[in-house]
């Protein structure tokens, strides 16, 4: 295969191996309130950029959903829409939390385990 094309096929994959996790850590993230600045700086801190293409959008689906509550107010007179967990959010988080738990030690295990011929 050229290198483009794995280049392109590793992208994609990436982007969609991403974008569970990326669900996972905002929940996570807005178990404290957050804006959407410093939500996107708390997540990169962390190791997780998120672009604000996919941070905005994701937080307002999420929303929808009922997993997240929103508030606007105004601080460093700047109106700002601040994020949390709903109940139902930290319900569906604690869920996830144990199926990601779970789904990574049997990844452990594949891939650190020996191979059988």
């Amino acid at each position: 295969m050229q290198q483009t094309v794995l280049t392109n096929l590793f992208e994609n994959l990436r982007l969609e191996l991403r974008r569970g996790c990326l669900i996972l850590a905002v929940l996570a993230q807005l178990r404290e309130e957050h804006y959407g600045y410093a939500l996107r700086k708390a997540l990169a801190d962390r190791g997780m950029a998120i672009d604000e293409n996919t941070l905005y959008p994701l937080l307002r689906r999420l929303e929808s959903q009922g997993l997240l509550v929103s508030e606007w107010r105004e601080e460093e007179k700047r109106n700002k829409r601040f994020y949390r967990l709903s109940g139902d959010g930290q319900q569906i988080l604690d869920r996830l939390l144990e199926e990601w738990h779970s789904i990574n030690a049997s990844l452990t295990r594949i891939v650190e385990g020996p191979v059988m011929a």
